[in-house]
């Protein structure tokens, strides 16, 4: 439709109708006193299927007056049915391939099966691993990643089609820094400087803004103490006015409803006329508009040119979705069917998770295994389904391939034995994770019962290797699952202790969504996998690291901590004026743990080795509007072809606020063939070196800065360079 047009539905729409556009509900809940409703809102959550929604939106249609669409939007974080390794996972890649990849085939089969907005990119940046939403965070601990990966998917997902329509409309979350609640706890508040907010917390958010995403989702956190979904600093002075976006913001669920907890407003019409006044379009399954709007606009307290830009707003999306001409969208049973879970997508699911597996510990080389060598798989995960993330919301597990599977059909029995060691939690830690779970999750969990330890033992001692698959439930890590303890459950900690004292190798592969604490394990382990939440095909994927068909090429994106007490832990952190260096007791240390983490940022290990050398600048003096070529030799000092990512930060040694001790600034992902080096190329330029000041001004400061080039954030070479003013 011409925008004329859509005006002109616009003015046909009475003020119910209106109203209705800025609801969002689920088909099964719709209210029975008003069973009209459905009839009347806007867009649909989490129904899919191409059958299923071409019913329901034609049923829709037939009784709404203006035949005009709904939207229907859901969480395909991680892939639809094909799922993907979690996004904090894919973070891990280093690869924006793998990302654009991933986003692609989520998009191609979500659409197909009729969701026209997706809520993704989560690009909230996460600094504490107690959060439960970890694994969401595509750019983990990392301003610049969250800003290269939003860029990449947003793109992906609105491609546009041969009409000019997009297939599917991104939705990126949560607005805004919902990632650093305090303590780590789910749904906390959120207190920091507005300069400590825009440098670290908004480029990821910002980034899919300049990149078009069409919706923004509100966090359920405050800032500046005014929760966001009603906070007109952060959405029309920001969102709206200073980045100039004219997309649809939505509320996360019942956030609307929740203000009320927060004591910021005192009902549901306070709340709903300081949602509308901060320029929030739908709300999302609480009823505070649908109550309220109309009472507002009757008395005055709210003005109809306030309701009718925001319900344009939502049309004007589903005119970009092409929803006018064809309602039901991209939704197709026939390539629901030929596309939804095919091979090939399988087959790239593999290759797609084994690069963001980590190669965390690899003693003495035991790694890759050698098939001739006799394995006892062993452990609660080992002959697992559930190993996609909590937010894999339409998965069918029955279709997930299990590590012990995979090893039968690679092995056979001869080379392979297999014991499942113990139940996944202790009875009481699983009582208390049902008491917040649905009945229907209830029913798909493993109930408890001592381990057969003598029997386990007699596995092992068949066997020349353990292979140990260990971590925690998927119920344990997403929304609602904070945590105070980020440890491996005890019983599977007691498991590894007596695996231990068999005196063999054992490698240690974990399933989870976030950091884990792995300080009191990691001695008795030869070598540890991270396999994260890794979706469909991750055993097999796993499989392929172990045996050496893929040669391990992730890095970390979040921090390990040495334990809990040091959260939040983050590389880029500021110098105090007392830092921990020279061994001293007053110093800004712990004097029970060390003070850096125990794997840091940008680390993960591979087969091959890669050496650094030869640092050069082509001049260390950088002018306004110039750059600085740098040159590194990175060499494959081994017969393992392999690939690595080559990381570039820096440090602003003197600025007018303190600065960190290094940002990341750029990367390269490059394949080496066996001895082989390469001349890897950087151009340093001055929008590098920006930063946001006390005024909030955004620009680089003359002086020194030192540059740093390596495997990780802590193994670097570095030279130092002059910004100087012309």
């Amino acid at each position: 439709m011409k925008q004329e047009e859509i005006l002109e539905l616009l003015n046909k729409m009475t003020l119910d109708e209106k109203i209705g556009q800025m609801i969002q509900i689920k088909v099964n809940e719709a209210r029975n006193e008003n069973k009209d409703l459905i009839y009347n809102v806007g867009s649909i959550l989490n129904s899919v299927g191409a059958k299923n929604v071409k019913k329901i939106q034609s049923e829709y249609l037939s009784k709404n007056r203006l035949k005009i669409p709904l939207l229907f939007m859901a969480d395909i974080i991680n892939g639809y049915k094909t799922i993907f390794p979690s996004p904090l996972a894919q973070g891990c890649s280093w690869n924006i391939e793998v990302i654009r990849r991933i986003a692609e085939i989520s998009r191609n089969e979500s659409a197909f099966a009729g969701v026209n907005v997706n809520f993704s990119p989560m690009v909230d940046l996460v600094r504490d691993a107690r959060w439960g939403r970890c694994f969401e965070s595509v750019g983990g601990e990392d301003p610049f990643l969250a800003k290269i990966y939003a860029k990449i998917i947003v793109d992906e997902y609105q491609k546009k089609m041969n009409d000019n329509k997009l297939m599917q409309a991104s939705c990126v979350k949560h607005f805004a820094a919902y990632g650093a609640v305090e303590a780590g706890r789910e749904y906390n508040t959120v207190d920091m400087s507005k300069r400590e907010l825009m440098e670290y917390y908004m480029p990821g958010y910002k980034s899919a803004i300049d990149s078009g995403a069409q919706m923004v989702m509100t966090s359920f956190n405050i800032i500046n103490g005014i929760p966001a979904t009603v906070n007109n600093w952060l959405l029309k002075d920001t969102l709206r006015k200073k980045w100039k976006f004219d997309g649809v913001i939505i509320t996360d669920y019942t956030s609307m409803l929740e203000c009320i907890n927060h004591g910021i407003a005192k009902d549901e019409e306070d709340v709903a006329k300081k949602a509308i006044d901060a320029g929030v379009d739908i709300e999302m399954i609480s009823t505070c508009y649908i109550d309220s709007l109309k009472k507002l606009v009757k008395e005055n307290k709210i003005s109809m040119a306030q309701i009718d830009e925001a319900v344009l707003r939502i049309l004007n999306l589903k005119n970009k979705l092409g929803l006018f001409e064809n309602p039901y969208g991209f939704a197709d049973e026939n390539m629901e069917k030929k596309y939804v879970f095919s091979l090939k997508n399988l087959e790239q699911a593999t290759k797609l998770t084994e690069e963001t597996i980590v190669l965390l510990k690899n003693k003495n080389n035991i790694l890759p295994l050698n098939s001739n060598k006799r394995v006892a798989l062993i452990g609660p995960y080992a002959n697992n389904r559930a190993i996609s993330s909590s937010w894999s919301i339409f998965v069918e597990n029955e279709n997930t391939k299990t590590l012990k599977e995979i090893f039968e059909k690679k092995l056979g029995k001869k080379n392979f034995e297999y014991s499942e060691g113990c139940k996944l939690l202790k009875k009481q830690e699983l009582e208390q994770l049902l008491k917040v779970q649905p009945e229907e999750i209830r029913n798909n969990m493993e109930q408890y019962e001592d381990g057969d330890i003598q029997g386990v033992i007699e596995v092992a001692n068949k066997a020349d290797i353990i292979i140990l698959a260990i971590g925690e439930h998927y119920l344990q890590t997403g929304e609602g699952c904070s945590r105070s303890n980020i440890e491996i459950p005890k019983i599977q900690q007691n498991l590894l202790d007596e695996l231990y004292k068999l005196n063999k190798p054992i490698v240690a592969v974990l399933f989870n969504g976030r950091p884990l604490q792995l300080n009191n394990i990691e001695n008795k382990l030869d070598a540890i996998i991270e396999a994260w939440l890794p979706g469909t095909n991750g055993a097999e994927a796993i499989f392929n690291i172990l045996y050496g068909k893929s040669n391990p090429s992730a890095k970390l994106t979040m921090s390990f901590p040495q334990n809990v007490g040091q959260c939040p832990i983050y590389y880029n952190h500021y110098n105090t004026g007392r830092p921990d260096k020279t061994g001293s007791r007053y110093e800004s240390k712990y004097i029970d743990i060390p003070t850096e983490s125990f794997y840091s940022f940008g680390y993960g290990l591979s087969y091959s080795k890669f050496v650094y050398s030869n640092l050069r600048l082509d001049t260390n003096i950088l002018k306004r509007n110039s750059k600085i070529i740098l040159k590194v030799n990175v060499k494959n000092d081994s017969s393992i072809a392999g690939k690595e990512v080559i990381q570039l930060y820096i440090q602003d040694l003197v600025g007018s606020v303190v600065r960190p001790v290094k940002e990341l600034k750029a990367f390269k992902k490059e394949y080496f063939l066996p001895y082989e080096e390469k001349e890897i190329i950087f151009e340093i330029n001055e929008e590098m070196l920006k930063f946001y000041n006390e005024n909030l001004e955004y620009k680089a400061e003359p002086g020194m800065f030192k540059i740093f080039v390596g495997t990780n954030s802590v193994e670097t070479i570095n030279e130092v360079f002059n910004l100087i003013k012309e």
